[in-house]
């Protein structure tokens, strides 16, 4: 992971999540030539589009700064079924969240 460089490092989370730059925009409430310039020139994102970014991507700064800071905790199972929530569009998160409570009986 880059965080380092933060460019860098919403390039890696869009192949995580197999996202086009198109797809971020989308998620993020930013336009796409927001997202392309960015991403393409290698601009360093204000605090507010970074905060953007990160909400589109389902994480907080904090997570986006130190990916594995709430991982520790979590066995590899747990950390494996979060990835892929993660990597999910939202309506295909609720259909997720819907058949696990349908496994657990809670439907």
């Amino acid at each position: 992971m880059s965080v380092n460089d933060p460019v860098l490092h919403i390039k890696e989370l869009c192949a995580e999540r197999d996202w086009s730059y198109y797809q971020l925009a989308k998620s993020s409430g930013l336009s796409y030539s927001t997202i392309s310039t960015l991403l393409n020139n290698n601009n360093l994102p204000s605090l507010t589009t970074l905060e953007k970014i990160c909400s589109g991507f389902g994480i907080s700064l904090a997570d986006f700064f130190d990916p594995g800071r709430d991982l520790k905790h979590m066995s590899e199972e747990q950390q494996q079924c979060l990835k892929i929530f993660n990597s999910l569009p939202d309506a295909k998160k609720q259909l997720a969240i819907a058949y696990m409570k349908g496994l657990k009986g809670e439907l």
